[in-house]
C-alpha cells in the first residue's frame, strides 16, 4: 500500500514539474471600441393591396442609405435630396415614405412594386371584445 502511495505521489510530481516547464500559450490582442453612432430605423410594413407580402426597410440617417428586403431581394437605394419628403432610389427601383405613404416603385416600367399606407393616428380602430 505504502508502495502505491509513493508511486502516486511520484507520478504527480513528475506530472506537475513537466506542465510547469512547458511554455503556455498566449494571444495577444487589442480590444476594439467600435460604438455605432449611426442613426438607423428600422420597419416593416405589409402590403395593403395583398396583405400578404411584409417590406422591411431599414433607413441609415447618417449614410443616407435606405435597405429593402421584399420576398428575398435586397435593394441598396441612395437618398435623393432632389425629391420630396424621404426618397431614396438606385437606378432600377424608388422607395418614398410622403405623409406616411410608403410606395417602391420599379422606375423602367413605371410599376408599383409595394405600397402601404399608414392609418393616421386619431382614426385607428380599436378592436372591443363581447362577453
Amino acid at each position: 500500500m505504502k508502495h502505491l502511495l509513493l508511486l502516486t505521489i511520484l507520478g504527480l510530481t513528475a506530472l506537475t514539474v513537466t506542465a510547469c516547464k512547458q511554455p503556455g500559450k498566449v494571444k495577444a490582442f487589442t480590444a476594439e471600441n467600435s460604438v455605432n453612432t449611426d442613426n438607423i430605423v428600422k420597419s416593416v410594413y405589409t402590403d395593403d393591396e395583398f396583405g400578404e407580402s411584409d417590406m422591411e426597410v431599414t433607413i441609415n440617417h447618417s449614410k443616407n442609405t435606405a435597405t429593402i428586403h421584399l420576398e428575398g431581394q435586397t435593394y441598396q437605394l441612395k437618398k435623393s435630396n432632389d425629391l420630396p419628403n424621404y426618397t431614396a432610389e438606385n437606378d432600377e427601383y424608388r422607395y418614398t415614405d410622403i405623409n406616411g405613404e410608403i410606395t417602391l416603385l420599379r422606375k423602367d416600367f413605371d410599376m408599383v412594386v409595394f405600397h402601404h399606407e399608414r392609418e393616421p393616428d386619431g382614426q385607428k380602430t380599436s378592436k372591443m371584445s363581447l362577453y
